[in-house]
């Protein structure tokens, strides 16, 4: 894919979609600055990685500027600051109703899945005008494009991802590409931890949550009928990052098993 020796950063990156993106990178022979909340899991992804790609960790709490602008400054400090490829990856949900909502967890989630990306693009911005050339690939959702009642505030911070990343790959053009995957149904820690969108459809639909994955994948009419796998998902971002993508900017890659209707 011509990514050897491109310097990476990813958000979100210790595990599900993260985790599978670093991986897949890391076979390109590309170089990688990871950045998350969760030390342990940055320090397995480290150790998975070792002996190939070169890596840099920082812990950081992504839901806050403060957060957000040092993780990036310390993940990349041991790639000489430089970065050519932004994933920004970073999110968390649970399946909650409008009225569940108060102001603080629109916030709450507001601050992680939309404002993170935010703050960590504009940390990167400066460097890559200055040398002409950069690319940025957003993680969003199906449900950005086709919202369902539940999780409400999730697709709205998803879809103020997607015209953000349109926004701006006009206004980087041509030097920079922004473009956006977004993903549908994908089984990672986001749906199967404890609190995930697998155990809270369980407790709105009244089943297990397995049974509540299956039934929301029926009430989706999935044509796949399944859930992905986050390496499907990284591989897309892997080619809207690379040469091979060249001619490719303010695009949404849908990465959805066919969950989209709309033409």
């Amino acid at each position: 894919m011509g990514l050897a020796g491109q310097i990476v950063a990813i958000t979100g990156a210790a595990s599900g979609i993260g985790r599978a993106t670093a991986h897949a990178f890391a076979r390109e022979g590309a170089a990688l600055a990871l950045i998350d909340i969760d030390d342990e899991g940055l320090e397995t992804l480290a150790g998975e990685l070792a002996g190939g790609a070169r890596v840099t960790t920082a812990r950081a709490d992504l839901a806050t500027r403060a957060g957000v602008e040092g993780g990036l400054r310390d993940a990349l400090d041991g790639h000489g600051g430089r970065v050519d490829v932004l994933v920004n990856n970073v999110g968390a949900g649970a399946v909650r109703t409008f009225d569940d909502l108060d102001d603080e967890a629109w916030e709450a989630t507001l601050q992680l899945n939309f404002y993170s990306y935010v703050r960590a693009i504009r940390a990167v911005l400066p460097q890559m005008r200055l040398r002409g050339s950069g690319c940025i690939v957003n993680n969003a959702s199906d449900l950005a494009r086709q919202p369902e009642a539940n999780p409400i505030d999730y697709s709205v911070s998803k879809a103020a991802i997607l015209s953000l990343t349109k926004a701006l790959a006009r206004a980087e053009g041509p030097a920079i590409r922004i473009n956006a995957v977004a993903p549908g149904p994908i089984w990672t820690p986001f749906w199967s931890k404890p609190g995930g969108f697998a155990e809270t459809l369980g407790t709105v639909h009244g089943l297990p949550p397995q049974e509540a994955v299956e039934h929301e994948m029926r009430l989706r009419q999935l044509p796949l009928e399944r859930l992905g796998n986050p390496d499907e998902v990284a591989d897309a971002i892997v080619f809207l990052a690379s040469a091979r993508a060249s001619f490719i900017t303010s695009t949404v890659l849908g990465v959805d098993g066919g969950s989209i209707r709309g033409l």
